[in-house]
């Protein structure tokens, strides 16, 4: 059977129910890119216990802007937990920025969170340690297996709403109720 080719960036990822890889299990990941070469994301919806101010005290950035203080950064994804990825809203010129789209983009140089600590740095972030990658062909098997859903994501789902409602969220841009999904999907 030949898979059709197709391209998630800019979508979301809800893992299904049946999802036994603890690192995805309940996630929402944002596709950054999908191509011939595989897929990288940032898991949106898992918070760790550190905040922007730790995680800028570690690197030794000041961080001016006090109402970025207690935000959690998020676990990202299972690859380069050490490293650092911004998630970031308008897209802007750093060093190492990968542009999703004309507004979004995922930036692992340090000049955006040095920007970032002035007050000068992109209006809506995301901050996570680490990422979720695929190799070609992997994340097209997952789908055809059934183990995420797919959805155009909305910005407004990542910045706006709580780490706890992402999820639920991105469920409703599909009309699918998270609670109702069976767990053994596409087996009649």
């Amino acid at each position: 059977m030949l898979m059709q080719p197709v391209n998630l960036t800019n979508h979301f990822l809800i893992a299904m129910p049946n999802m036994a890889d603890p690192y995805f299990s309940k996630s929402l990941t944002y596709i950054c890119e999908h191509n011939e070469q595989g897929a990288l994301g940032v898991v949106v919806n898992r918070p760790i216990d550190m905040t922007l101010q730790a995680l800028f005290d570690q690197i030794s950035i000041p961080l001016g802007e006090t109402r970025l203080h207690g935000i959690a950064v998020h676990f990202g994804g299972p690859v380069q937990i050490d490293r650092g990825f911004v998630l970031h809203k308008p897209l802007g010129e750093w060093q190492s920025t990968l542009a999703v789209n004309q507004e979004l983009g995922l930036t692992t140089s340090k000049d955006i969170l040095q920007a970032v600590g002035r007050g000068n740095g992109p209006r809506q972030i995301l901050v996570t340690l680490g990422y979720a990658g695929w190799a070609p062909g992997q994340l097209e098997h997952e789908l055809a297996q059934n183990a995420w859903l797919s959805v155009l994501a909305q910005t407004h789902v990542i910045f706006d709403l709580p780490a706890e409602q992402r999820l639920p969220a991105a469920m409703d841009l599909l009309g699918v109720n998270f609670a109702t999904l069976s767990e053994d999907a596409g087996h009649a």
